[in-house]
């Protein structure tokens, strides 16, 4: 670069400045690595949200107590809200008239959504049938649970207060069919079984002295 004096004696050469050089800041791996991964956890987080809200549906709960064999009615239930309850398979709420009318065939709980396992047409009791409810230790139990359908068989343990032969006598055997059973919160266990009518008086008396063995014979 040159410059022109005053007195027209020439160009007189000036210095040039140096070219201002601008440093590209360096952008670290692991920073950029956390920026992607943030970004891609908002992905996630977002299509979550849509797929939660997609999966809400209406759907029936049990808003009061319904003993085993009783019938439901729409007063039992209620419609409940729920995300993803397509994976519970609960019954929808709209299906409602399909279920009122129909039996528990365990005990509904309330706050419980409700499925189509939990109702019948069939049933509980058979001809010439009639309900028993035994209480029994966790011991006594032949399967840690038992289920509606289960096969069982009540056999008679001896009299220990009894002398001589009738002290040794028993193994009177009576088949029984699971209708529920219930934990109360303790030890016990709570056997709902339908059984024959002639059979009844006997089992009723064996149980009120603690003199009956239940064995599991066929698995619903």
């Amino acid at each position: 670069m040159s410059l022109a004096t005053r007195n027209g004696t020439g160009s007189v050469d000036a210095p040039v400045s140096p070219p201002t050089v601008i440093r590209q800041r360096r952008v670290r791996p692991g920073l950029l690595g956390l920026a992607v991964l943030l970004i891609a956890l908002g992905g996630l987080g977002a299509a979550f949200a849509v797929t939660s809200v997609r999966a809400t549906g209406s759907y029936l709960a049990v808003a009061r107590p319904v003993e085993v064999g009783r019938e439901i009615s729409a007063a039992d239930l209620v419609s409940v809200q729920v995300a993803g309850g397509q994976g519970l398979r609960p019954v929808p709420a709209g299906r409602l008239d399909e279920v009122v009318g129909k039996r528990a065939a365990v005990a509904l709980v309330p706050g419980t959504l409700l499925t189509l396992g939990q109702v019948t047409d069939d049933p509980l009791l058979g001809p010439g049938q009639q309900q028993i409810a035994l209480g029994l230790k966790t011991a006594q139990v032949p399967a840690r649970q038992l289920h509606p359908g289960d096969k069982v068989l009540l056999v008679s343990t001896p009299d220990n207060d009894a002398d001589g032969e009738s002290a040794t006598a028993a193994g009177t055997r009576f088949s029984a069919t699971v209708i529920d059973m219930v934990s109360p919160g303790n030890d016990d266990k709570v056997l709902y079984l339908a059984l024959l009518t002639r059979d009844v008086p006997a089992v009723v008396a064996l149980a009120a002295q603690e003199r009956l063995a239940v064995v599991l014979t066929e698995a619903a």
